[in-house]
């Protein structure tokens, strides 16, 4: 049964990837969806992002609680820890969750109000239309908003360390500027990058193939969400694997 369901996804894509009529109206549609995606999202990622690199700075403290660890190393691994891991894969799966489920939920209601078949019978390729637009959204917004992430994340994390006294802000910040690898950047945006094609093309293709009524379109925006996360996760253990 997965074989289908991949292949089904795959020709999926082949008709979103088709040529679009009119790329005016394309256009207008991803600006609108790079607005719903990623400026719609940046609050919840503040605040996610903010608390998440507070209590690592104060867990890496507790665990590095001696005298013979110079305390910048706080800063120094709390700042790979975010780059590589916490700052994409935690932005993506909460992503997933507000992003997905609303993507799933919105072409699932088209399809079984029969939006989409109209669409269809006019001669319009409503899965370019649909998706295309989404997908060109989310390969770009969500590099961005895992830019910010990582950025909220060490601001966070000093706040949290100088506020319970775990580091001082001289020592954080040497930690975060000593032996810095600019390669750790460019694996969190392959992450970034391939998380934002996920994270709009797994719900898309659960809410266009969906069948039925209300129940139906809600089944399968849990489906897409679990799916996805799933996904994503897969996908970070491969992009990691290869690239560090």
């Amino acid at each position: 049964m997965i074989f289908y369901y991949l292949g089904e996804y795959i020709l999926l894509l082949k008709k979103v990837f088709k040529r679009p009529e009119k790329w005016r109206v394309y256009w207008k549609e991803i600006m609108h969806e790079m607005s719903e995606i990623g400026v719609g999202s940046i609050g919840l990622i503040l605040i996610i992002s903010t608390f998440i690199g507070a209590v690592m700075t104060m867990q890496i403290a507790f665990q590095l609680d001696s005298d013979f660890i110079p305390r910048s190393v706080i800063g120094q691994i709390n700042r790979d820890s975010n780059i590589l891991e916490l700052g994409p894969t935690i932005s993506a799966l909460v992503l997933m969750g507000k992003v997905g489920s609303s993507i799933s939920s919105q072409i699932g209601s088209m399809r079984v109000t029969e939006q989409i078949d109209a669409l269809e019978i006019m001669g319009i390729n409503a899965a370019g239309y649909l998706i295309l637009p989404k997908l060109i959204a989310g390969v770009i917004m969500v590099p961005v908003l895992v830019i910010i992430a990582i950025v909220c994340a060490l601001v966070g994390g000093l706040f949290g360390g100088v506020l319970t006294g775990a580091v001082t802000t001289n020592e954080y910040v040497q930690g975060i500027q000593g032996n810095f690898n600019g390669f750790t950047v460019a694996v969190a945006m392959v992450k970034a990058f391939v998380y934002g094609f996920i994270i709009t093309s797994v719900p898309a293709y659960k809410g266009f193939h969906v069948r039925g009524g209300a129940l139906e379109v809600g089944q399968a925006g849990t489906r897409a969400v679990v799916i996805g996360c799933i996904t994503i996760l897969a996908c970070d253990y491969i992009i990691t694997a290869s690239m560090l």
